[in-house]
C-alpha cells in the first residue's frame, strides 16, 4: 500500500516504479469493486487517457481489468482530456469515469483520477471506499480470465470517438460566431497534453504550438505557468495574435498570454469571467474558490453581494459545492475553472474559449480588460515558488510555519488560517505554505499591491 497513494487529484505515480502494469490493475480492480455496487452500473464506466508514455496501454489495462467484472466499459479511441471524461460520464449517464493521466506533472509521473457520476472529480469519501476496497486487494495479484482483445470483440468493451462529442458539446455552449466574426487572431499551445487538434475544431488559430504526440512533453513541464509559455508568448507577439491561450497535459487548466505578450493567470482569468458572467450575461449563483486564490474575488462577491465559499486546495472539494449548491463559477490558483452550465469539472478549452467570447463581445483588447478589472477591484499580484525538498527539510519547514511566524519581510502577521497549510496574512497580503498532494514538494504562494512585495514575501517565507 506504500507505493499507492491518493492526493488531491487521484493517484500519482512515477512510471516503472510504483505506477506499473502490476499496480493500476491492483487499483482498476479496488475502483471496479466500488463502483459494481452503483445503481448506474449497468450504464458503465468511461474510460480515457492522455499523450503520456504509455497511457493507451494502462487505460487498456484498466478497461480489462473492469470488463473482467462483468462491468461495461466505453473506452476512449484516442487520445482524450479530462473533461472530455467527465462529459461522456454525464451523457451516457454512465457510473463513473476514470483518466490515465498524471496532468501537469513532469514526463515520468503517471496517474489514475477517478469520476463520478455527476461528471467531475469524485467526492473525498468515494476515494476513501475505493482505498478500502484496495487494502483488501494490494496483496493479490490481478487476474483477468479474458484478454482485452476478447472483451472489445465481446462488446463488454466498447471503443468510442469522446472528441467529436465533446466538440460538438461545446458548440452549444461557445458563442462561437461572434468569436469568429471578430476576426480574432488566436495562437494555441497544446504543451504535448490532451488539447492537441480540439480548439482548431472549434475556432480558427493562427499558430498552434506543441500540439503533436510527445510523451517526454519535449522536456518542459506541462504546466500553463508563465516560465512554461514563454514560446507563446513570443508566437503572439511575432505573428500579431490578439490572444494566447495555453492548457495543460490534460486539458483540463489553462493559462493566457495578452496581445503583448503578457501572462493572465487563472487569478484574472477567474476574475474576467465573474465580471462578464454577472453584468454582461446576468447569470446568478454562488461563487466557490480554493484557498490559494486571488483576494480580488472577495472583493467582486462584496460588490454583487454573491456568496463565496473558501476551499482546501484540490477540484474536488469546489466540485463537490457544485454539485451541491448553485454555484457560477469555481476556480482553483493553479489554472482549474468550472462554471454552471458546462460541467462540475475544470475545463481549458473551455474556458480559453470563454476568455474569446468575452473579448469579442466586448470588443475589447484581453490587456484592456485586465486594466479595466484591476482599476475598478484594486492591482493585484500573484507568484508561487515549487521548492523539492528532501523529506526532512520538508518537515522542518511545515513544522516552522505551525509553530507560528509573526513577521515576513518585515511585515508583521495579523492573521493566520490553517485550513490547508498554514497562510498567513500581511497588510495588503498574504502567503500559503503547503506540502504539494500530486508531487513530493513544498508550494509557498503569495499574493500583494505589487509585484515587489509578492517577490519580497516569498524570499522570506522560503529562508525559515
Amino acid at each position: 500500500m506504500s507505493t499507492i497513494k491518493f492526493g488531491t487529484d487521484g493517484w500519482r505515480g512515477v512510471i516503472a516504479a510504483d505506477f506499473t502494469f502490476e499496480n493500476v490493475a491492483k487499483v482498476a480492480l479496488a475502483t471496479a469493486n466500488y463502483f459494481k455496487r452503483h445503481k448506474k452500473i449497468r450504464n458503465g464506466i468511461v474510460v480515457g487517457y492522455d499523450a503520456r508514455f504509455l497511457s493507451r496501454e494502462f487505460a487498456e489495462t484498466t478497461a480489462e481489468v473492469l470488463a473482467n467484472r462483468g462491468i461495461k466499459v466505453i473506452l476512449s479511441d484516442a487520445i482524450s482530456s479530462t473533461p472530455m471524461v467527465s462529459l461522456l460520464t454525464r451523457k451516457l449517464n454512465a457510473a463513473g469515469g476514470i483518466v490515465i493521466t498524471a496532468s501537469h506533472n513532469p514526463s515520468k509521473y503517471n496517474g489514475f483520477k477517478i469520476k463520478g457520476d455527476f461528471g467531475g472529480p469524485a467526492h473525498p469519501e468515494m476515494i476513501g471506499k475505493v482505498e478500502k476496497e484496495l487494502k483488501k486487494v494490494i496483496k493479490s495479484k490481478v487476474k483477468s480470465k479474458k484478454s482485452f482483445q476478447e472483451l472489445v470483440k465481446r462488446g463488454t468493451i466498447k471503443v468510442s470517438d469522446f472528441t467529436s462529442v465533446y466538440v460538438e458539446d461545446l458548440k452549444g455552449k461557445i458563442n462561437l460566431d461572434v468569436i469568429r466574426s471578430s476576426g480574432m487572431k488566436i495562437a494555441y499551445d497544446a504543451m504535448f497534453g490532451a488539447g492537441q487538434g480540439v480548439l482548431g475544431q472549434l475556432v480558427e488559430t493562427r499558430a498552434e504550438l506543441r500540439s503533436s504526440f510527445n510523451p517526454s512533453f519535449g522536456g518542459a513541464h506541462p504546466e500553463p505557468l508563465t516560465q512554461n509559455m514563454k514560446d507563446l508568448a513570443s508566437t503572439v507577439v511575432m505573428r500579431g495574435c490578439d490572444i494566447g491561450i495555453s492548457t495543460d497535459g490534460d486539458a483540463d487548466r489553462v493559462g493566457a498570454m495578452d496581445e503583448d505578450g503578457n501572462f493572465v493567470d487563472s487569478h484574472r482569468i477567474f476574475a474576467l469571467l465573474l465580471k462578464y458572467f454577472v453584468e454582461q450575461k446576468k447569470m446568478t449563483g454562488e461563487v466557490a474558490k480554493s484557498i490559494s486564490v486571488s483576494q480580488i474575488i472577495n472583493k467582486m462577491c462584496t460588490k454583487y453581494g454573491l456568496t463565496l465559499h473558501e476551499t482546501p486546495v484540490g477540484f474536488k472539494h469546489l466540485c463537490r459545492l457544485m454539485t451541491e449548491r448553485d454555484i457560477l463559477i469555481a476556480a482553483e490558483e493553479s489554472g482549474g475553472l468550472g462554471v454552471k452550465g458546462h460541467l462540475p469539472e475544470r475545463d481549458g478549452i473551455f474556458i480559453g474559449l470563454m476568455l474569446c467570447e468575452i473579448m469579442a463581445t466586448r470588443k475589447m483588447k484581453l490587456s484592456d480588460l485586465v486594466r479595466e478589472l484591476m482599476e475598478e477591484f484594486g492591482w493585484h499580484f500573484f507568484n508561487r515558488i515549487d521548492a523539492h525538498l528532501t523529506e526532512k527539510e520538508k518537515n522542518r519547514i511545515l513544522a516552522v510555519y505551525k509553530k507560528g511566524v509573526k513577521n515576513l519581510a518585515g511585515f508583521p502577521v495579523q492573521r493566520v488560517e490553517t485550513k490547508d497549510g498554514v497562510k498567513l496574512f500581511v497588510e495588503n497580503g498574504w502567503v500559503l505554505v503547503r506540502a504539494s498532494g500530486t508531487e513530493p514538494l513544498i508550494r509557498f504562494y503569495a499574493e500583494a499591491e505589487s509585484l515587489d512585495k509578492v517577490n519580497a514575501l516569498l524570499k522570506a517565507a522560503t529562508s525559515v
